[in-house]
């Protein structure tokens, strides 16, 4: 008799696939490959807004520093408004009995005076309103007319004369200091209205500002 041909036993644990290509053996299921495709797209997304953040941080602290720039340069102009007007009252005092024909006009340039003090001290409560500053600046512009109607020249006198010239060096501080501040307010001014920073000032706030 012909022995039977022996037929190749299957041992346990034989990889059924190993004629399979690779590229079949490879594939991932379809939920693993979308889950690792969304992770990629929450990693990108978690980035983009993580940049966004900070630019958001940088340009509010930048608008920031620029408003509180602002602030600072009040603080020159706040002094030179201050000694000025203490030296006009007693310009004032001096002139009276001299000027008796200019009586209302000193009594017009205390009172420009005067007025002039309490814008100060509404603008120096709120450097960066636009109304503060404005209504300073307009009663900087009546004291001026106020004093160019007194003739502080013609009076004699060491007195009425020293005032003058003190009064005088405020008046250039102060132009100094106001051209300081100007220069702070346009600088804040533009980045307020810069794209995309207008976006930041407008969800925080920030709006442009006066200057004087």
């Amino acid at each position: 008799m012909l022995a039977r041909r022996a037929r190749p036993m299957l041992r346990r644990g034989t990889n059924h696939g190993a004629g399979r290509p690779a590229t079949e053996r490879r594939r991932l299921p379809p939920a693993r490959r979308y889950s690792r495709r969304m992770s990629r797209f929450e990693i990108g997304a978690w980035i983009v807004g993580a940049v966004l953040l900070f630019w958001i941080v940088g340009a509010y602290n930048r608008l920031v520093g620029l408003r509180n720039a602002i602030l600072r340069g009040f603080d020159p102009i706040d002094a030179a408004v201050v000694e000025r007007r203490a030296l006009l009252e007693q310009q004032i005092d001096a002139a009276a009995g001299v000027l008796v024909h200019a009586a209302q006009r000193l009594e017009a340039l205390r009172a420009a005076n005067r007025q002039l003090e309490a814008a100060r001290t509404h603008a120096r409560a709120r450097p960066g309103a636009k109304g503060a500053i404005t209504s300073l600046r307009l009663a900087e512009e009546i004291l001026a007319e106020a004093r160019a109607r007194v003739p502080m020249a013609t009076v004699t006198g060491s007195e009425i004369a020293a005032l003058g010239a003190r009064i005088a060096e405020h008046d250039t501080a102060l132009e100094f200091a106001r051209r300081q501040f100007n220069a702070a307010v346009l600088e804040y001014n533009a980045a307020v209205r810069q794209l995309p920073t207008r976006l930041v000032a407008s969800l925080f706030g920030f709006s442009t500002a006066a200057t004087l």
